[in-house]
């Protein structure tokens, strides 16, 4: 194995003409350039260097190396710079994931923030739901994605595999209950789901992280829920509930855009949680680029929950 450093040794030899010049050059003695240049010899297995009464003269062999050598040295700092590049966040990619309520409300300003600072990183975002974006983050497909996990299922050992997933937590997202304004509890300020035990139901597709959680809350308030419709979109969800065929769980992340024809109310306490996260690939190695993410994501989520009662009373 060519050892680097005295690639860049005979580089200066054959640049000045002589040890002592080189030395000069590079800080050495004349007597470590010379040892430096016998020992590429002896890793070589060439002579590489003539020494004279004149000075010093490459070989064929000699000369042939430093060609080669000067693109190495040039490769080799190109690779440093680009490293300091990422680094410094003046290169790189970042790849990250959300969830669509995520995607419109806390993402868009994590990515803003992102841009501004780190403009030279390039960011992409794609939109999955959780049970999507965790086999790509495993799969090495992502660096970041945005998760949600339901209390009530991770607590009866439900939902996402998350083995060598590691979780920064961003916030918790309570559901609420979506009626249209003319159903006899819409005057109520805060509803029990089990007044509900008769009602037809949207919700999210049963094979979903969201279906199921609509159908462990409503067991767990003693019914199984009536399912008419299923979709995981929220408008599609405010509008079968606006025409007055259903009634819904929406998380508080959907409320950035409620329909005026339709009437959010409090679960209370007993509301079912997501819990919100940034995740990465635990163990691997996380670049200087993931790390700004997530702080910003957090920063987001913390600027979002700052905001969250007067949005909600207005909601």
């Amino acid at each position: 194995m060519i050892d680097v450093r005295r690639l860049k040794v005979l580089r200066e030899v054959a640049a000045r003409g002589s040890f002592s010049g080189a030395g000069e050059a590079l800080g050495y003695t004349q007597s470590a350039v010379s040892q430096q240049i016998a020992a590429l010899e002896r890793e070589t297995g060439s002579v590489l260097v003539e020494r004279n009464a004149r000075g010093v003269r490459l070989t064929e062999a000699g000369r042939t190396l430093v060609e080669h050598a000067d693109g190495i040295l040039a490769r080799l700092a190109a690779a440093e710079d680009e490293l300091e590049a990422l680094a410094g966040l003046r290169g790189g990619r970042l790849r990250l994931a959300s969830f669509p309520t995520a995607g419109a409300t806390l993402v868009p300003l994590a990515i803003a923030e992102f841009s501004s600072r780190h403009p030279e990183v390039e960011l992409s975002l794609v939109e999955a739901e959780p049970e999507e974006a965790v086999p790509m983050l495993k799969g090495g497909e992502l660096d970041v994605a945005l998760l949600f996990e339901y209390s009530s299922l991770a607590e009866a050992g439900e939902g996402l595999d998350l083995t060598d997933v590691e979780q920064a937590h961003l916030l918790d997202d309570p559901m609420y209950l979506a009626l249209p304004p003319d159903h006899p509890l819409a005057r109520r300020r805060t509803i029990k789901l089990e007044d509900l035990a008769e009602e037809s139901w949207v919700q999210g597709d049963c094979n979903g992280l969201c279906g199921q959680m609509h159908i462990a809350a409503c067991r767990s308030a003693g019914f199984t829920p009536r399912v008419g419709f299923q979709t995981n979109d929220y408008n599609v969800v405010q509008g079968l509930v606006a025409a007055g065929v259903a009634v819904s769980l929406i998380a508080e992340l959907a409320l950035a855009n409620v329909r005026e024809d339709i009437v959010v109310r409090s679960l209370g306490r007993r509301a079912p949680l997501r819990h919100v996260s940034a995740a990465t690939l635990a163990g691997a190695y996380r670049s200087p680029a993931v790390e700004a993410m997530v702080e910003i994501l957090q920063g987001a989520a913390d600027a979002y929950s700052a905001r969250r009662p007067s949005r909600l009373a207005a909601a």
